[in-house]
């Protein structure tokens, strides 16, 4: 095809073999597309395309992934709002007829295997290094592994009584989403050998919980298909183990736990002694 249609938030471009979103970064545009920025979706990802009336004199040409073929979707497990569905594209009404042409492209170009679940991820999510704040720690993923940093304020005992945590890729066989627009938001790492696990997410020390404000779909989602992507990856392969490298914290890690310290000092959460030592302690891991 080779022609492009531009919607609301959104540009999809046709390729012989692909359609190309390219997400609008304006600050009416959702987060989530902001962040995706672009994504390269397969003819093969596709399961359905349809088209059908949207609100206020507009159309919405959908496009379906197939099962198992896009991590963000399969993270998301349908808790998606539709203004945050990147595979819907919001046009005006008059442009009908040409939505409804690329439909019938798109229709022809689907392989027999779209109703069958995908053997692979098909479609490409952010890349790490990624990270962001939970209402109780701060999670990171560098490829390898997550990690979890908690914080005084929000993490519960037995996360303190555990410590912070790492996981390597290799230990898990999936990640649990629950979107922070609900309550009891949350991202769940499930590790593989399925041992028991606590049934809150705030009392496992391998889960974040995500509050007002922290935890936002734009960040969190894209973290969670990341860490799933890796998982997937590593199936069918044979671990490699990671080595620990010994020596000394991130500086800019350590940085933002004391500025974190800080805030709850001047909020009157900290001593004077519990700051000073805690100080002392973070500072001699550098």
């Amino acid at each position: 095809m080779g022609d492009v249609l531009a919607g609301n938030h959104a540009t999809w471009e046709f390729e012989p073999d692909a359609v190309l979103i390219r997400f609008e970064r304006g600050i009416r545009a959702p987060k989530l597309f902001q962040v995706l920025r672009e994504r390269r979706i397969p003819h093969e990802a596709l399961a359905s395309v349809t088209l059908a009336p949207g609100k206020r004199g507009t159309v919405v040409l959908h496009a379906v992934p197939r099962t198992g073929a896009d991590p963000l979707m399969e993270a998301a497990d349908g808790q998606l709002k539709e203004g945050c569905d990147p595979y819907r594209l919001v046009l005006p009404a008059e442009r009908e007829t040409l939505a409804e042409y690329y439909a019938d492209e798109l229709r022809a170009r689907l392989g027999q295997e779209r109703s069958e679940v995908a053997e692979r991820f098909l479609v490409k999510v952010p890349e790490p290094p990624l990270q962001f704040k939970a209402y109780d720690g701060k999670a990171s993923f560098d490829g390898r592994n997550v990690s979890f940093r908690w914080f005084w304020t929000g993490a519960s005992s037995a996360k303190w009584k555990a410590g912070d945590q790492s996981f390597a890729v290799s230990d898990l066989s999936g990640v649990e989403w629950r979107s922070p627009d609900v309550l009891d938001g949350c991202l769940r790492l499930l590790r593989r050998g399925g041992e028991s696990r606590p049934a809150q997410a705030d009392q496992d020390p391998a889960a974040v919980v995500f509050g007002l404000g922290y935890g936002p779909v734009h960040e969190s989602l894209p973290f969670a298909a990341a860490v799933l992507q890796a998982v997937r990856n590593q199936d069918g392969a044979v671990p490699v183990p990671v080595p620990v490298a010994a020596g000394r914290r991130d500086p800019a890690d350590i940085a933002d736990r004391i500025r974190h310290l800080g805030e709850l000092h001047q909020a009157g959460l900290v001593t004077d002694e519990e700051f000073a030592a805690k100080k002392a302690e973070l500072l001699a891991e550098l």
